[in-house]
């Protein structure tokens, strides 16, 4: 990856919505070769897509939940069948499968309190296989979505 490619991913961090004539003016880079290059990105997978920022609490979402669960058995069937059930939770924002243990943690939203209860004892509690889920309610978000170091 070249210098131009790194600053024009630089700006899109900062900027999703920038133009090519903006890239131009960040690179000083013609606006025709910063369009080439944004989507040689895209299309190599460098730039995964776009996204709105919005704000959890402004929708309705005022509790954030760090669940980190730990299964039973890690064999195939046990957390084939676990990863399917999690990627179809919506109020489950992100999932990262751990080194150790837990096995994983989750980053939750819920409404309040007894929306996460239903929540963790409905869709995440209910899987055989599962052995513990500890729940950690987010008190602040001190950095978020912050740009990869360019």
């Amino acid at each position: 990856m070249d210098g131009l490619s790194r600053t024009i991913l630089s700006a899109l961090q900062d900027n999703a919505r920038t133009t090519a004539a903006g890239l131009a003016a960040r690179t000083g880079a013609a606006a025709s070769t910063c369009l080439r290059r944004l989507r040689s990105l895209e299309s190599s997978g460098a730039i995964r897509g776009y996204h709105a920022d919005v704000d959890p609490a402004a929708v309705g979402f005022s509790l954030q939940v760090i669940a980190f669960v730990t299964l039973e058995r890690e064999n195939r069937a046990t957390i084939e069948a676990f990863e399917k059930e999690v990627v179809t939770i919506d109020q489950v924002l992100s999932a990262e499968r751990l080194f150790g243990d837990p096995d994983y943690l989750l980053r939750v939203v819920a409404r309040d309190l007894e929306d996460y209860q239903r929540l963790r004892d409905n869709h995440l509690g209910s899987r055989p296989g599962l052995n513990k889920i500890t729940s950690t309610m987010v008190m602040r978000t001190l950095v978020e979505h912050r740009p990869l170091p360019l």
